[in-house]
């Protein structure tokens, strides 16, 4: 009998020890009962038979996890603090290509495998061949300028390295080029989007370029279709695999190269345990695999900036010019902009208007006691939903109808504030009947077909005036935009978050990205803060050179910062939690308690909340901190993005 050590997949629960009479190789997926139901697992090691009585395997799978998966699943585990078989749920396992013999037929087993590798060799040789021959075929009509060959040639000598690319510079140009001669040398890329809603586009691009060699994937695949891209993963068809963070935790051999575009976006970070952030997990990949990785930006993260070498490509392909201009306002359409609106409309030329909020307005506000109307579950304002005439959580998503009275004086003198997209849209429709104006955020853009749907709309100019929030600073090619309007920048900028600065920038810049592809544009911008925007919005790298002295000994990259976060439906058994693993971290002296308390939104989902905020020099001092410390109520969030 032999026994096994086993990570239950997507568990919190640490290993499990089962027997077998068969000789399971590490790695292997099996099928185990826990609790009276059937789950899976992995084998992590072989032990001696324990004291206990232990249960059988009940299967032994042709699927297996690699040595580097779980490398990289040991290192997600101890980093963010989670447990080895949650890390192993991000990732899929190998499939083995042949089933295993029975005992006795090793060297036959062995024998045939080595042929069938050897005709594997073959044919994927032959068609990585034809695959190349087709990519620098397509490629003959976008020939690299000379600058963009210099920043190829610095991204090839560097195992980690920075694509520090104005909008339109040519970035994903230079990433087909790379991806071209992976293929050549019998590799596979992957290549990271922030998000979905990037998808659709790049598909496009690497299709016209590579062919049926990509394969897209992302969590809004049917599983017909990921049935039909594993299967070319496993066999070796698909040669670049694209997609947002998921797709960095597929089966992959020969994996030569990864490239993270837009890596600035918080998108990369999971909101959920495992709290990894996709960007760093790749950056880890590329020392494991020993291959390269590139990230790619127009506004950089100052992390990235600070730590890796970087090429820069200024401007862009078409020699258009872009005019700013600022309005002293607080976040409405005003006359100025609503004049503006109405001069793109009698030119015929397209307008992307950005804000930050989705629905008609953020909160509802009593006018007589000033009372915001807020969750019943969530210590936060509810958005005005007019459509649905209700009123939504954006954390719980409860709704409720739209009151009219004011819960707590019993006024009538209700009012809103913050506007929201809807809001924008209906507003713009009533004042230009015949213009064709369209929302573009998560509560109209729900699928990956109405967001294909949208921006072809858009580019076959059936749309004048394009609503949206972050999503349409996401990287996508608006070919005509004439002019980008984007309010509520004041609103990021005062944001509670040490990067505050640079997301409102970024954010600006990226927006204004989106308009002037092909002609001149008009970038107007509502902001009481004029001096900071238009100091850096076409200087991004001076901005990061001075954002380095206000972080520095406080903030990352110079300082590592872990957020602990405590909830229960019991206010006080979470504060008592937070309260005891605060007591046990003031022992640790090269780790500062920053900050503790109640969170800015004290309640979510009907749990109260309490966090601590920790900094240090060193993650390792903070990771053994934490690990003496931690208590059950206790989630860690390394390297925290979200402060709200």
């Amino acid at each position: 009998m032999h026994y096994y050590n086993i990570a239950l997949l997507n568990s919190p629960l640490e290993s499990f020890t089962y027997q077998s009479y068969k000789t399971i190789e590490i790695g292997t997926k099996v099928k185990i009962n826990v609790r009276n139901r059937d789950a899976f697992g992995v084998v992590l090691s072989t032990c001696k038979k324990p004291e206990f009585e232990t249960n059988e395997i009940l299967e032994v799978y042709d699927a297996y996890y690699s040595e580097q998966q779980l490398l990289l699943a040991k290192f997600i585990a101890s980093y963010y603090f989670c447990s080895l078989g949650e890390a192993l749920g991000l990732m899929l396992a190998y499939v083995a290509t042949h089933s295993q013999v029975e005992l006795g037929n090793e060297s036959k087993d062995c024998h045939v495998a080595t042929l069938l590798a050897v005709t594997d060799f073959v044919i994927a040789s032959e068609h990585n061949l034809v695959i190349a021959s087709e990519a620098r075929q397509s490629h003959s009509n976008i020939v690299l300028s000379d600058k963009q060959k210099e920043a190829l040639a610095f991204l090839k000598k560097h195992k980690t390295s920075l694509l520090f690319g104005d909008t339109g510079s040519g970035k994903t140009e230079i990433y087909m080029y790379y991806f071209s001669e992976m293929i050549e040398q019998n590799k596979r890329s992957i290549f990271l989007m922030p998000e979905i809603s990037l998808t659709p586009q790049m598909n496009q691009r690497l299709h016209n370029h590579f062919g049926d060699a990509v394969v897209m994937w992302h969590s809004k695949l049917t599983p017909k279709q990921k049935k039909e891209a594993l299967e070319k993963i496993y066999d070796g068809r698909a040669k670049i695999i694209a997609g947002p963070r998921s797709a960095l935790f597929l089966p992959i051999k020969e994996l030569g190269l990864i490239v993270v575009d837009e890596e600035h976006d918080d998108s990369y970070k999971s909101s959920s345990r495992p709290r990894y952030n996709a960007r760093d997990i790749a950056i880890y990949m590329g020392k494991l695999y020993d291959i390269p990785v590139v990230l790619g930006s127009a506004t950089p993260s100052l992390s990235t900036y600070v730590k890796f070498p970087h090429v820069r490509l200024k401007g862009g392909f078409y020699n258009s010019k872009k005019e700013f201009v600022y309005e002293r306002s607080a976040e409405s359409l005003s006359p100025l902009i609503m004049e503006s609106l109405k001069k793109s409309l009698l030119a015929k030329e397209q307008t992307i208007v950005f804000l930050p909020t989705r629905a008609n307005f953020k909160y509802l506000i009593c006018s007589d006691c000033g009372h915001t109307h807020k969750c019943v579950f969530c210590s936060v304002g509810m958005s005005i939903h007019q459509k649905t005439r209700s009123l939504k959580c954006h954390y719980c998503n409860f709704a409720q109808a739209i009151p009219q009275v004011c819960s707590e004086c019993k006024g009538h003198n209700l009012s809103s504030s913050r506007l929201g997209t809807a809001e924008a849209v209906k507003e713009i429709k009533e004042a230009f009947t015949d213009a064709a104006v369209e929302q573009f955020d998560r509560d109209v853009i729900t699928t990956t077909n109405k967001l294909k749907s949208a921006l072809k709309r858009f580019n076959d100019k059936e749309i004048d005036i394009l609503v949206g929030t972050q999503m349409l600073s996401k990287g996508h090619d608006y070919h005509g935009v004439a002019q980008a309007i984007v309010l509520g920048m004041d609103n990021m900028l005062n944001m509670s978050d040490y990067r505050a600065r640079e997301k409102a920038l970024s954010t600006l810049v990226q927006v204004a990205g989106r308009s002037g592809r092909k002609e001149s544009a008009k970038v107007l911008v509502q902001s009481f803060n004029e001096s900071f925007f238009s100091a850096y919005v076409d200087k991004y790298e001076d901005f990061l050179e001075e954002e380095k002295e206000y972080r520095k000994e406080l903030y990352p990259p110079y300082k590592k910062l872990c957020r602990i976060l405590f909830s229960h439906k019991n206010g006080i058994k979470a504060q008592e939690a937070m309260n005891e693993m605060q007591q046990c971290l003031k022992n640790f002296s090269n780790v500062e308690i920053v900050g503790y308390g109640k969170c800015a939104i004290e309640r979510v989902a009907d749990k109260y909340r309490f966090e601590i905020l920790l900094r240090s020099d060193k993650s390792t001092d903070i990771i053994k901190a934490i690990s003496t410390c931690k208590n059950g109520l206790a989630e860690i969030d390394m390297d925290p993005i979200e402060f709200g």
